[in-house]
């Protein structure tokens, strides 16, 4: 028998991984072949052409459903509190239920969801503005 929170990190990660490795895929496929042509044309090597053509245009395409997956992530976290893990949802109605405040402690609980969803949203732009600088030029 598996213990609550190591069930919820490998459920999130087998789920949110699968995701993640389609992003980068499909983001290193949408960056055309001529630029890997160009960097053998230059000399450069396999892992260098990687590191500084490839990766900093396919990070343009990554982004921004890599930050949309981080809030959906965050989101779904409050659906480890049905196998006991203690999450934001799990002391709202743990608590609400000790208190007779239930509303009052969801309506809490989806407050901080909102504030964190925000906060990784600013993140979010400001990672996608970064890279998006040489679009602006």
């Amino acid at each position: 028998m598996i213990s609550p929170v190591p069930a919820a990190i490998i459920a999130l990660s087998l789920v949110y991984g699968a995701y993640m490795t389609e992003i980068f895929r499909s983001g290193i496929q949408s960056i055309s072949v001529g630029q890997w042509e160009a960097a053998d044309a230059l000399g450069l090597q396999r892992l260098l052409t990687f590191r500084k053509v490839i990766l900093p245009q396919a990070m343009r395409v990554i982004v921004p459903p890599t930050g949309n997956q981080f809030i959906a992530m965050l989101k779904d976290s409050s659906l480890v509190s049905v196998v006991g893990v203690w999450d934001i949802m799990f002391i709202a109605r743990t608590q609400g239920r000790s208190d007779f405040k239930i509303l009052e402690m969801l309506i809490t609980a989806s407050i901080i969801y909102w504030v964190m969803s925000v906060m990784l949203e600013f993140v979010q732009q400001r990672i996608e503005n970064h890279y998006a600088k040489s679009l602006k030029r």
